[in-house]
Formats: structure tokens, C-alpha cells, sequence
């Protein structure tokens, strides 16, 4: 098997030492141009590829990005991480990806792995992870929070009020009045943010807070499941739902379908993030879209400036409501609207 090409190995074949070798690639010093040529000549013939990570060591960097997510198996969470690797494509930075599953203690456990393997930086998306630890982390590395605003950090996310207000109130605009909406996790700032933005569509269309309308998931799909399970089964009355997340939209619309109910038809249904699968829903799912990809990719262009001492200020992230099949004009038909309507 063939032996790597060392800087050594440069060095005799453009005829220079080896320290000037590393000079010209790190561009520490000036270097005479007949000798830069030279080496850049032995690097082309050798096929000489520099070690990345041992030049990262030798400057006290391992030239690696900790990410930690609630669940890397969610697809909200793989849109993200996947803005993440094309922000650090073609720089000196790998990522290393960790998920907390949703618990505080497994986040903890997630970040400790990741300050052992000694990463120059942390992103952090979402999680429940107290304040104070990670601005105490903040004070050994570069730190990046995405979903969640802390004082004295480095932040980055969207207006959950204001865009879960949005979808709620397009249901409200087709008239409906009776609107049940299926929360993310209590500990968790999105989820209250968006059921603030519920209450405050309801109160400003004077439509009355109930709070039998509301159930708490988990934003898995079985949540959703549950939530109109126990929906149904308190007696609520509602010609529509608003999920926090798709995920526990999608879940919904099988507990409906397994009863009958049809969406559209005789529920309305608007979901929250627009993964790449509600374009193809059946119904295809009316949701608010929020920019997974291109939050990763700011949260990791941020990092590399903060990495590297220069200024850089993310591009707004803004959500925008995707209308759908599975959404209409409340009827008077159907098996929940006719019941409400009489």
C-alpha cells in the first residue's frame, strides 16, 4: 500500500526545509516567491493533502463543532442538522452531532460527551438544558443556541408567537370557531410560545379560551394520536386543530380518520414546521413553515465567525403559513360541524 506523502517528502522535492513547507501552507510568514512556487509545485506532483487535525492540535483546536439536538432521528431536527454540514462544507470544521431525547438528563449527558471530545464550539438547538450551564459553558467556548433566547448569548430562532397566531387565524378567517390545539411539551419555549400565539388569535377574534380544547403531546406522531383520543373522548367539541408541530398533526389526522371524521371535510387540520413529507400528506397539511435548513446554516456560519474573531450577523429567519388541502370553510355538514352548528 502506498505511504502518505509527509511535509518532509515536500521539502527534499522543492528542494527547501520543512519549516518553510509549513509556511507556505499556513501562511505564517512571508516566504521568498521561487521558493513558494517550488513548493507549491512539490505539493501538486506529490499529491501532497495536509493533516487537517493534526495541524488543528498544534494550534490547540480540534477543528470540531458539537451539535446537540432533542432527537436526531426527528425530521424537523435532520432538516437543521443538514444546514449545519453544507454551512461547514469546504472549512476546516466537522461536526459532531449528539441527541438529548427530549430529557434533561441526557442532554447533560450529551454535552459532557462533547466537552470531552474537546470541540471548539457547541451548538445547542433547543432543549430544556438549564440557562446557567450554558452560560457557564459559554465562558470555556463558543457557544450558539438555536430555538431558545438567553440573555448574554449568542441566539438564534423565529417568532413562534406570532406564527402560530398565523395559522390559528386562518382557521379563524374559514370560520371556525371551535379550534382544539394539540401543545408541544410545557418545559419546552416554543411550545409556550406557541400557545400563546393560540390564545392571543382566539382573544383577538373574541373568541373565549376553553381550556378542554387543549392538549399537551410530546411532538411525536403517537401524541398526536392521544391528543384526539382524549379529545374525543372528554366530549370537546371542534371543527378544527391547530398541532404544534407536523409531526403531531400527522398523528391527529390518523386518530380522525380511524373515527371517520374526514379531513377537510369535517375537521380542519394546520400543522407547524413544513417538513419536507406534508407536501405530500393525505390530505396534503396546511402549515406554518419555519426555515429548518437555513437555521442550521446560520447557526453554523455564526459559530465559524465567532471561531475565527470577525463580526457576523445572521440573516432573519422568518416563517410564512403554507395553505393546503387540509384546511376549508367550515360546513354545515359532517360529523363534528353539524353537532356544533345546531
Amino acid at each position: 500500500m502506498r505511504e502518505a506523502v509527509t511535509l518532509s517528502d515536500v521539502a527534499r522535492e522543492a528542494g527547501v526545509s520543512p519549516s518553510t513547507v509549513s509556511r507556505v501552507i499556513n501562511g505564517t510568514a512571508r516566504v521568498a516567491a521561487s521558493k513558494r512556487e517550488a513548493v507549491l509545485r512539490a505539493i501538486e506532483r506529490l499529491h501532497y493533502r495536509p493533516n487537517i487535525m493534526a495541524k488543528g492540535l498544534a494550534q490547540g483546536r480540534s477543528l470540531t463543532i458539537g451539535v446537540i439536538t432533542q432527537e436526531i432521528s426527528s425530521p424537523y431536527y435532520a432538516e437543521m442538522l443538514k444546514g449545519v454540514e453544507q454551512a461547514l462544507e469546504g472549512t476546516a470544521y466537522h461536526p459532531i452531532f449528539a441527541s438529548g431525547h427530549w430529557r434533561v438528563d441526557q442532554e447533560e449527558a450529551a454535552l459532557k460527551v462533547l466537552v470531552g471530545r474537546q470541540v471548539d464550539g457547541l451548538i445547542v438547538m433547543d432543549g430544556s438544558v438549564p440557562e446557567e450551564r450554558l452560560k457557564e459553558l459559554a465562558h470555556t467556548m463558543p457557544v450558539v443556541v438555536v430555538g431558545r433566547r438567553i440573555p448574554g448569548l449568542q441566539c438564534l430562532g423565529i417568532d413562534n408567537r406570532r406564527a402560530a397566531y398565523e395559522g390559528v387565524q386562518h382557521l379563524i378567517e374559514l370560520g371556525h370557531r371551535r379550534i382544539a390545539h394539540i401543545a408541544g411539551p410545557t418545559s419546552h419555549p416554543d411550545s409556550i410560545e406557541r400557545l400563546e400565539g393560540y390564545r392571543a388569535a382566539l382573544e383577538d377574534a373574541h373568541i373565549p379560551f376553553d381550556p378542554a380544547l387543549v392538549v399537551v403531546g410530546d411532538y411525536m406522531e403517537q401524541s398526536g394520536v392521544l391528543a384526539v383520543e382524549a379529545l374525543l373522548a372528554r366530549g370537546a367539541l371542534f371543527t378544527a386543530i391547530f398541532a404544534a408541530n407536523d409531526q403531531m398533526a400527522y398523528g391527529a389526522n390518523v386518530a380522525l380518520y380511524r373515527r371517520g371524521i374526514r379531513v377537510p371535510h369535517d375537521v380542519s387540520l394546520v400543522g407547524f414546521d413544513d417538513l419536507p413529507s406534508s407536501s405530500y400528506f393525505t390530505p396534503p397539511l396546511t402549515t406554518v413553515r419555519q426555515p429548518g435548513p437555513a437555521m442550521g446554516w446560520e447557526a453554523a456560519r455564526l459559530m465559524l465567525a465567532l471561531l475565527e474573531g470577525r463580526d457576523y450577523t445572521p440573516k432573519p429567519l422568518s416563517t410564512h403559513l403554507v395553505v393546503r388541502e387540509s384546511t376549508a370553510l367550515i360546513r354545515s355538514t359532517g360529523a363534528l360541524a353539524a353537532h356544533l352548528l345546531t
